[in-house]
């Protein structure tokens, strides 16, 4: 079982302490445990909608898309470009966005078959996300919470993964251990290129994310990982749409064409950024 330890009031970020189905703080706030074992640890007066992150339906599809394991081998990939002396029995692992489940779990099994310990922490915006999660992999702490004010202690984690998410640095530096690594994953100018092609009228030029640098990281390798995959029916083909922005940015036409389509091969092209928590700098008078 999870042990959903070390962990922090998203309200006053005192300690929480784990007492039978609850979670509390010496200020007296309580946070229950769902039947299924996660915690939510988003406050309302932190949400900036009634029911933020992806709905129950795109958790849905992207649960359908992801079992069949199409992306498989990005976690192959995650696991080849893990710095080799930052991957040690007993590692903190901090999936910041992990919607449900599918990479930390997968990690996870992976890590068992090589005889390494980790322990693992998914946190998602999403509740119907963490819901889904929770029923995966019950050896995960999995949290509701938001990346924005990640409720974890200083210091709490030795790996930070943030895939397909929404990165917020300052709070990542803060949670991760000096040592600690980053690793972000991103779409490649040539992600799903041939969905692209059908749902817009014209590609947007590629622009790169954080060309400038992190603040407070330092790159220490960049990895591309292009692949191929074949949908093949139409079901398969709108549960992966479903669970992209480009649900809400497509033309009408560009779904409608995409609706006639009973299999599509496509492409995979992804970033993989590893990066390592800068030093704080001493001042010495």
């Amino acid at each position: 079982m999870s042990t959903l330890e070390n962990l922090s009031c998203p309200i006053d970020s005192t300690p929480l302490s784990l007492v039978e189905r609850s979670l509390k703080c010496d200020q007296g706030h309580t946070f229950d445990l769902a039947k299924s074992g996660y915690v939510n640890l988003l406050p309302v007066q932190n949400k900036r909608s009634k029911d933020p992150g992806d709905s129950k339906e795109m958790v849905v599809s992207r649960q359908a898309f992801l079992s069949q394991q199409h992306y498989f081998p990005i976690v192959s990939a995650i696991l080849s470009s893990w710095p080799e002396r930052h991957l040690y029995d007993g590692v903190r692992i901090l999936d910041a966005g992990c919607g449900e489940g599918y990479y930390l779990d997968e990690i996870g099994k992976a890590l068992m078959a090589q005889e390494t310990s980790a322990e693992r922490t998914g946190l998602d915006i999403s509740k119907w996300a963490i819901a889904a999660a929770s029923k995966r992999d019950k050896s995960v702490s999995w949290l509701v919470g938001s990346n924005a004010s990640l409720p974890v202690p200083d210091s709490r984690f030795d790996a930070v993964l943030c895939l397909f998410g929404f990165p917020v640095f300052s709070e990542f530096s803060r949670a991760l251990s000096d040592d600690g690594l980053l690793l972000l994953v991103e779409s490649g100018p040539d992600h799903l290129i041939e969905l692209r092609r059908i749902l817009y009228p014209t590609i947007h030029e590629y622009k790169p994310t954080f060309a400038d640098g992190v603040a407070g990281f330092e790159l220490m390798q960049e990895k591309t990982e292009t692949f191929s995959f074949t949908l093949g029916s139409q079901e398969d083909i709108q549960n992966l749409l479903s669970m992209t922005p480009h649900m809400h940015k497509a033309s009408y036409d560009g779904r409608e064409a995409l609706k006639q389509l009973n299999s599509i091969i496509l492409t995979a092209d992804i970033k993989l950024r590893w990066y390592h928590k800068k030093a704080k700098e001493v001042n010495h008078v």
